[in-house]
């Protein structure tokens, strides 16, 4: 069973001022055999430092590491018997495609017949039998990064580990890497640790996801159990493109059921109109909601669930909210809408063949039954 554990696993720095700097706190992670994981999150919460801990890079201050059921805290990175792809590539610039690739296996030995066949399905398998001859000066950025995937990959490691491995790669070429590390994965089932600040390389890439903030792991889940069903606000925030939009207000009751009620945006605080809007939440959330009436919430609701209203019926009026366009991204099938309504902005995802120009008044619909509700003090899911 080659799984990865960590636990509790702490690291502390020395800061410039002499502070300490916990860059890890406490973090737990069990990633299965043959699973790729991502550590996704913002520049700076730790996921990097997570990966270079299980490496052995750098030495934890607290906690355990263990690989296929061995805590290695202890053993040097040569000996975890992992393999690691860095974003800077790290190829030998005086050595061929050929040369880079089997250079780890003439360290460890390995006989020169095994070395050629490895090296020769790896070149088969990333689409380099071209290139083994040329030096990486002679390389695009996709073809050294498929390199050093297959440096990687003649190790035949337990655990292959990514540390942002396609940050330098230009747009499109950041899309076709992602789909051959995808297609090596389903074809190895090599357990994989992936570290990104790129929540879509995250989502199309792990069978689960570690999201990270201020080094500490806030929540680990499929890629759709983090979208549909975030922990906290931060995670709702991070997780998608464009991202969710949030609202500050209160719950209260009335004959009709619960309604949320949205505070007048801080765009609007010097202006004489100081209401905010109110919306009715649907049942399916409100008995949850209960408990915080009178009490401050979040309001999330992403992009796509807030849509140009297309006439009330069965209620839905109540759910209708008067905007101002600011902002038009088109995108050909969909159009980006940034709006304003009481001081609050926020985005909505609308078909692409409407004409919308800005300044423009329009109706939009929010759809409460995809709402999703916060503490506002602990910033917690509601559910």
């Amino acid at each position: 069973m080659t799984s990865v554990v960590v636990e509790n696993l702490t690291k502390e720095f020395k800061g410039g001022k002499g502070e300490t700097v916990c860059a890890v706190n406490r973090a737990n992670l069990s990633v299965a055999e043959g699973e790729f994981l991502v550590l996704v999150g913002p520049s700076g919460c730790g996921k990097s430092t997570t990966l270079r801990l299980i490496a052995g890079l750098e030495e934890p201050t607290s906690g355990t590491i263990s690989i296929a059921g061995r805590t290695v805290n202890s053993v040097p990175p040569s000996e975890r018997d992992i393999a690691m792809v860095f974003q800077n590539f790290a190829l030998y610039p005086h050595m061929s495609v050929h040369e880079n690739m089997a250079f780890g296996l003439k360290l460890r030995k390995v006989p020169r017949e095994e070395i050629q066949a490895r090296v020769k399905h790896a070149a088969e398998l990333l689409g380099l039998q071209d290139c083994l001859g040329r030096k990486p000066g002679e390389l695009s950025g996709g073809q050294k990064q498929r390199v050093s995937v297959g440096r990687a990959m003649v190790r035949q490691p337990k655990v292959f580990l990514f540390d942002e491995p396609l940050s330098n790669l230009d747009a499109q070429l950041r899309v076709q890497m992602r789909r051959e590390i995808a297609a090596l994965h389903a074809r190895l089932r090599t357990t994989m640790i992936y570290v990104t600040h790129d929540q879509v390389e995250a989502m199309t890439l792990g069978n689960r996801i570690a999201v990270m903030k201020d080094g500490i792991v806030q929540q680990v889940a499929s890629p759709m159990e983090l979208y549909h069903c975030p922990a906290n606000l931060f995670v709702a925030g991070f997780i998608g493109s464009p991202a969710m939009n949030f609202f500050q207000g209160t719950i209260t009751r009335n004959g009709k059921g619960i309604l949320f009620n949205a505070e007048c945006g801080a765009r609007n605080k010097e202006s004489k109109e100081r209401a905010g809007f109110q919306l009715h939440v649907g049942e399916a959330v409100t008995p949850k909601l209960i408990q915080f009436e009178g009490k401050k919430v979040v309001l999330g609701l992403r992009p796509e669930h807030i849509t140009e209203n297309a006439g009330a019926k069965n209620g839905e009026s109540r759910q209708t909210l008067e905007a101002v366009a600011e902002v038009i991204e088109p995108l050909g099938s969909e159009t980006y809408l940034y709006a304003a309504s009481a001081g609050n902005s926020f985005v909505a995802r609308v078909a692409g063949e409407h004409r919308l120009h800005i300044g423009q008044d329009i109706s939009l619909a929010f759809d409460m039954s995809r709402a999703h509700f916060f503490d506002a003090v602990t910033e917690r899911a509601i559910n």
